[in-house]
């Protein structure tokens, strides 16, 4: 399982929050979604989701949230990561 990093600068916030609210229900099988959370002003946000790949974490968070931010993504370092669950 990979943790992945998917970075966004947001053009819609509430778009976006509420398409990942739906994308959340609708989670591949094997998926969790460790973490979602927001800058204060809404421009930014970070979601951490443990899935198989990169590139699967990408489609997934794309037919989702694609239109309402710009979001890059990354394996995370989980080996070295503080509070990361397993």
């Amino acid at each position: 399982m990979t943790h992945v990093l998917a970075v966004s600068t947001v053009s819609d916030h509430s778009k976006l929050w509420s398409g990942l609210k739906k994308a959340h229900a609708q989670l591949p099988q094997g998926a969790k979604w460790k973490l979602a959370i927001a800058s204060t002003d809404g421009n930014r946000a970070v979601n951490v989701i443990a899935h198989d790949t990169v590139d699967g974490v990408r489609e997934f968070f794309e037919a989702h949230a694609g239109p309402y931010a710009a979001t890059e993504y990354f394996e995370a370092d989980a080996a070295n990561a503080v509070g990361l669950a397993r």
